[in-house]
């Protein structure tokens, strides 16, 4: 028999380590399936709100819970890692001449850092339980980490979808670490947002269609990351300057006024080059230079060509003349999605 005391207290050492070792939040719960959980996905799978993420369809199995991809799974270690920003992410909105970039792609690539400690914590539970199996993820797998991380008390989903924390407002990275070990379950955290409709209000494509749900073809971090094609025309518009990622969703949220730069892990400061780049200098990135300027980024993934893709996006929304000049040159580049871009965006600027 497993003795409760025992259980309790590595429970706690463990939280301890985590946060000494740089994360934010850290909460336990069940890797059992939720049908409640399973049926949410099934339900949003089956609007198609996944848009051209086929992978989130044909892994459906395995996202359904996380014994769904790990059977002997008994406990999940949800994590969370502040990237809460110093500064107004949308502060250069106004500012036609300049890209603007997700806070969490200004940094290093939270994927490399978070993964790392996830490991160092894993590592430490085997050390005080050598008979504990671990696997430690990091948004790549098939793992429902913001459902996950309500379940174990680290904050709730809000109406944009994404985890709120009663302490770090939207901005957490989140992680998780499977084990066999059977350690004391977390309190799920109950849903704060109330009446608040902030950040339904703010999003510029209207990519809610209810509360709590996202249809991911109209979301502009879609759009501007995992979307391989042109653009439809009826969304260009509203990209603005936004070339990688949206924060205004998250940006508005109340519960940011919580959350304190001061906790965010350094390696996501902003690079100086990332924080209000020109579109002029963005334009003109061949592959060489768009991959040495984007070297440990997560922005480095998405290629040259769905960059400038964006970015001649952003140059046509700029009512900038003097851009007009580049903008033209890439109508005959060499990518046909480019070439359309640039065409859109001369007829703009023109």
């Amino acid at each position: 028999m497993v003795n409760a005391s025992a259980t309790n207290d590595l429970t706690s050492r463990l939280i301890t380590q985590a946060l000494e070792l740089g994360f934010a939040s850290v909460g336990v719960a069940e890797a059992a399936e939720d049908p409640l959980r399973a049926e949410r996905l099934e339900q949003w799978l089956g609007e198609g709100y996944h848009g051209t993420m086929e992978w989130m369809e044909t892994r459906e199995h395995h996202r359904r819970s996380p014994q769904g991809l790990w059977p002997q799974a008994r406990r999940v270690i949800a994590l969370g890692m502040s990237y809460a920003p110093a500064n107004d992410p949308m502060a250069l909105e106004a500012h036609g001449d300049r890209a603007r970039i997700s806070v969490y792609a200004q940094g290093k690539d939270y994927h490399d850092v978070i993964k790392k400690r996830l490991k160092r914590l894993a590592r430490w539970l085997v050390a005080e339980t050598p008979e504990a199996e671990v696997k430690v993820f990091v948004d790549t797998a098939p793992v429902m980490e913001k459902p996950l991380g309500e379940a174990a008390g680290l904050g709730w989903q809000g109406k944009h979808t994404n985890l709120v924390s009663p302490d770090h407002g939207s901005w957490l990275f989140l992680g998780a670490i499977y084990t066999t070990h059977n350690l004391e379950l977390s309190e799920p955290h109950r849903d704060q947002c109330g009446s608040c409709n902030a950040c339904l209000d703010a999003c510029p494509t209207d990519a809610f269609p209810t509360a709590y749900t996202l249809d991911a073809r109209r979301c502009i971090s879609y759009l501007t990351i995992e979307h391989k094609g042109p653009v439809a025309e009826e969304f260009r518009e509203a990209l603005g300057n936004r070339i990688y990622g949206c924060d205004d969703c998250l940006a508005v949220c109340p519960w940011n006024k919580f959350a304190s730069a001061a906790q965010a892990a350094r390696e996501y400061l902003p690079r100086a080059e990332l924080a209000a780049p020109r579109l002029a200098e963005l334009l003109a990135l061949d592959d060489a230079g768009f991959r040495t300027l984007f070297s440990g980024s997560p922005i480095k993934r998405i290629g040259r060509d769905r960059f400038v893709r964006n970015c001649l996006y952003a140059a046509g929304n700029s009512g900038d003349p003097a851009l007009l000049c580049q903008v033209r040159e890439l109508c005959n580049d060499a990518d046909p999605v480019v070439a359309d871009a640039a065409e859109w965006a001369a007829a703009r600027l023109a």
